[in-house]
C-alpha cells in the first residue's frame, strides 16, 4: 500500500513539474511548437524513455542492495535478454530515413511561396539542413539505444561470470566442510559443522540442504557414553599382568582407523543440535527479530537419531520427523511451533519431555512413542489431528489446558503409568481413548469434549476425575473398568 501511495505521489509531482514548465512558455512560442509537433513529440518520447529507464535501474539497484545486505551470496543473473531480431537494424535504418524525409518535407512546406527568390532559396537550404540535423539526431538516438543494449549485455555477462565463480566457491566450501564431518578427530568435525553453519548463513538458497547434512550426521549410529569417566589404565607391562582393554581412542580392528571417542562425539553432536536450534528461533530473548533465523520452511528429518538434551524451545519450523528417535536427557519443545506435520512415531524419551505451549498446526503423531519421564503438554495446541496410538507414558503425563482443535485426538491403547492430567483440556473434535490404560489418577476436570468421546475398554486402575467436564457429543464408556470394576463414566445431570 505504501509503495502505491509513493508511486502516485511521484506521478502527481511529475505532472505538476510539467504543468509549471508549460505555464512558463511564452504565448508566441506555442505557434512555433504547433508547427513543429513531430520534433516536440520526439523530444517528449525521448525524455519519457530516459526517465523510465532511470527509475527502473534505480529500483533494480535498490532491490539488489537489499539482497546484498541480507546475504553475501552471489546474485543470480537476471532474466536473459533475447537476441535482437535480424530485421531490427534494417527497420531502424528505414525509420531514420522516413523521419528525416518527413522533417525535410515538413520544413520545405513551411517556406513562404511569396517574397524574394534568394531568401526563399536560403530558407529551403536551411530547412534541408535542419531536416538532416533531425535525422542525425534520430540516428544518434538509435545508436545510443544499441550501445546501451551492448553495455547491458556486457554487464549481464560479467554478472553471470561472477555468479558462476561464486557458486563454484560455495560448492568447494560445501564439499570441504562435509568432508570434515567424516574426520576421526572431534575438532575437525566441529570445524566442519561451523563451516556449514557460516555457509548456510551467507547463502539462503543452500540452507535446507545444509540442514539436511547436519540431520544426516545426527542420524549416524551412536551410543552415548556412560556418566562415569573412563579409568586410566595402569602403567604395567604385559609381563606384569594382562594388557589393559582398548579404550575409545585406541586402535580397534583396523590399525589405520582409530575408534571415535564417544565423549568427544557427544560434544560434536551437542554442537550440531545447538546449530539447528540457534537458527530456528525467529526472535531473540528480547523479542526482537533474530537475523540468524533461517525461515519457517525449515524441515528437520531425524528418524532413528540419538539426540542428547535436545532443546528446541521457541523454535519455528515446518515438517519435523522424529520417528524412532531416541531422546536422552531432558527434551525441550516448550513454545515450539510446527507449521507442518510433526511425527514422533516410535520415539523414545528416556527422561522428561516438555511440550508446554507447543503449537502443532498440522498433524501430530506419537504412535507407539515411549515417555520414560514426565510428559508435559501444558497449554499445547493441536490444530490438526493428534495421534497417540499405543503410546506409553511411564511417568506423569500433563495435558493441562491443552487444545485439540483438529478433527480427532487419538489416544488409542495409550498407557499412562503415572498420573494423567487433562484438566481444562479442550477437544474440539473427536476424542478416542479406546483401550487406554491409566495406572494412576486420571484427571479430566473441566475438560471440554465437543465431538464424539470414546473411552471404550479403557482401564482406570486408580481414581478417574471428570468433575465439571463437558460432553457435547456422543460419549461411550462401554467396557471401561475402574479399579477392576465396570465403569460407565461420570454421572452427569
Amino acid at each position: 500500500m505504501a509503495e502505491r501511495i509513493s508511486t502516485g505521489l511521484a506521478v502527481l509531482g511529475g505532472l505538476g513539474v510539467v504543468a509549471f514548465v508549460m505555464m512558463q512558455v511564452p504565448a508566441g512560442w506555442w505557434g512555433v511548437l504547433a508547427a513543429n509537433w513531430p520534433m516536440l513529440l520526439l523530444a517528449a518520447a525521448t525524455v519519457a524513455a530516459l526517465t523510465i529507464s532511470g527509475v527502473l535501474r534505480y529500483r533494480d539497484g535498490q532491490s539488489g542492495l537489499q539482497v546484498a545486505e541480507a546475504s553475501s551470496a552471489p546474485l543470480p543473473p537476471d532474466r536473459p535478454l533475447r537476441p535482437l531480431p535480424t530485421w531490427v537494424i534494417p527497420a531502424g535504418t528505414v525509420a531514420v530515413a522516413v523521419i528525416t524525409w518527413l522533417a525535410v518535407w515538413r520544413l520545405q512546406g513551411s517556406v513562404p511561396a511569396v517574397g524574394d527568390q534568394v531568401e526563399r532559396a536560403k530558407l529551403r537550404v536551411e530547412s534541408i539542413r535542419t531536416g538532416l540535423t533531425i535525422g542525425a539526431g534520430v540516428t544518434a538516438a538509435f545508436a545510443l539505444l544499441l550501445a546501451f543494449r551492448r553495455q547491458q549485455l556486457a554487464e549481464r555477462t560479467q554478472q553471470a561470470t561472477e555468479y558462476d565463480a561464486g557458486e563454484k566457491r560455495v560448492t568447494e566450501l560445501y564439499v570441504k566442510a562435509a568432508d570434515q564431518l567424516g574426520a576421526t578427530k572431534a575438532p575437525v568435525r566441529l570445524a566442519g559443522l561451523y563451516a556449514l553453519e557460516r555457509l548456510a548463513q551467507d547463502n539462503p538458497a543452500h540452507r535446507q540442504s545444509i540442514v539436511e547434512v547436519i540431520c544426516a550426521y545426527l542420524r549416524m549410529p551412536y551410543t552415548p557414553p556412560d556418566d562415569q569417566p573412563t579409568p586410566e589404565p595402569d602403567d604395567q607391562s604385559p609381563a606384569d599382568g594382562p594388557a589393559p582393554a582398548a579404550g575409545p581412542t585406541d586402535v580397534t580392528g583396523d590399525s589405520d582407523k582409530p575408534a571415535v571417542d564417544p565423549r568427544e562425539e557427544r560434544q560434536v553432536r551437542l554442537a550440531a543440535q545447538r546449530i539447528l536450534a540457534r537458527h530456528l528461533r525467529p526472535t531473540t530473548p528480547e523479542k526482537q527479530p533474530d537475523p540468524l533465523y533461517w525461515g519457517p520452511k525449515t524441515t528437520l528429518d531425524l528418524p532413528e537419531a540419538v539426540l542428547i538434551d535436545f532443546d528446541l524451545r521457541n523454535c519455528h519450523l515446518h515438517n519435523a520427523t522424529f520417528n524412532k528417535t531416541h531422546f536422552t536427557g531432558t527434551t525441550q519443545f516448550v513454545g515450539a511451533t510446527f507449521s507442518g506435520d510433526a511425527r514422533f512415531d516410535g520415539a523414545t524419551f528416556a527422561e522428561d519431555a516438555n511440550f508446554g505451549g507447543a503449537t502443532f498446526k498440522g498433524d501430530a503423531t506419537f504412535i507407539e512413542a515411549r515417555f520414560g519421564g514426565e510428559a508435559e503438554f501444558l497449554n499445547a495446541t493441536f490444530s490438526g489431528d493428534a495421534w497417540f496410538f499405543r503410546t506409553g507414558f511411564n511417568s506423569k503425563a500433563e495435558f493441562f489446558e491443552a487444545k485439540f482443535s483438529g478433527h480427532q485426538a487419538w489416544f488409542f491403547e495409550a498407557t499412562f503409568s503415572g498420573k494423567a492430567n487433562f484438566m481444562h483440556a479442550r477437544f474440539s473434535g473427536d476424542a478416542w481413548f479406546e483401550g487406554a490404560t491409566f495406572a494412576k489418577d486420571a484427571e479430566f476436570g473441566r475438560a471440554t469434549f465437543s465431538g464424539i468421546t470414546r473411552f471404550v475398554g479403557a482401564r482406570f486402575s486408580s481414581d478417574a476425575q471428570f468433575d465439571m467436564a463437558t460432553f457435547s457429543g456422543t460419549t461411550s464408556f462401554g467396557g471401561a473398568t475402574l479399579d477392576g470394576k465396570r465403569y460407565d463414566g461420570p454421572v452427569t445431570e
